[in-house]
């Protein structure tokens, strides 16, 4: 199966839940600060891999173009929450990203196929988010998320097409194990919302 074949929808596992976007859209600000501290992330671990496999010369170009897209994308949260004046705040990370990349294996041969599956998995779900999101945001919001997740589901191929690339053999089977763990971690009940989150928990 060609990498680019395959659609977010393909390679999760289970589908948002209502309840997140309804959740999200009642905690606009809210979702807005996680989702540039999101882009910023999404760099950092660009660089990261970077300098993990600076042997891999297509690797590090490709994800050289994709940091300098990510931290764009920081810049135009930026202007749309100082458009809707709201402060800064700092946030604590979710539980998401740092559950998903603790499934990943640590020592190659491996770490490097896990890397850039979780990288998929996350841009997948982030695709298939702003595209839940976008027809349900008023403009300029909803500009942005439509274009938003164009951008997520080639960055999501991109991190597919090196894992295909990286272990032929392997990164079918590989993907499986990391997309219901990634999941589990989208669909279940959260404690505090983020862009990658569950849904709220319900409060008794």
């Amino acid at each position: 199966m060609a990498a680019r074949s395959l659609s977010h929808a393909s390679i999760l596992r289970a589908p948002t839940p209502p309840a997140w976007v309804e959740d999200a859209l009642a905690n606009v600000p809210a979702l807005l600060q996680d989702h540039a501290n999101c882009e910023k992330k999404a760099a950092s671990t660009a660089l990261a891999l970077m300098f993990a496999y600076p042997e891999d010369r297509a690797l590090g170009a490709a994800l050289s173009r994709l940091a300098r897209e990510e931290l764009r994308h920081f810049e135009q949260v930026i202007r749309a929450l100082t458009a809707l004046g709201v402060p800064f705040a700092r946030q604590r990370p979710g539980r998401y990203a740092q559950q998903l990349r603790r499934a990943a294996r640590s020592s190659d041969p491996g770490r490097k196929l896990d890397l850039l599956l979780t990288g998929a998995l996350i841009e997948a779900r982030s695709a298939e988010r702003f595209a839940l999101l976008a027809p349900l945001l008023p403009p300029p919001l909803a500009r942005l998320y439509a274009d938003l997740a164009g951008a997520e589901a080639r960055h999501f191929v991109l991190y597919l097409e090196f894992a295909r690339d990286a272990a032929p053999q392997d990164w079918q089977a590989r993907l499986e194990t990391l997309a219901r763990q990634e999941a589990q971690l989208a669909t279940e009940p959260d404690e505090t919302l983020r862009f990658h989150s569950g849904p709220l928990r319900a409060r008794s």
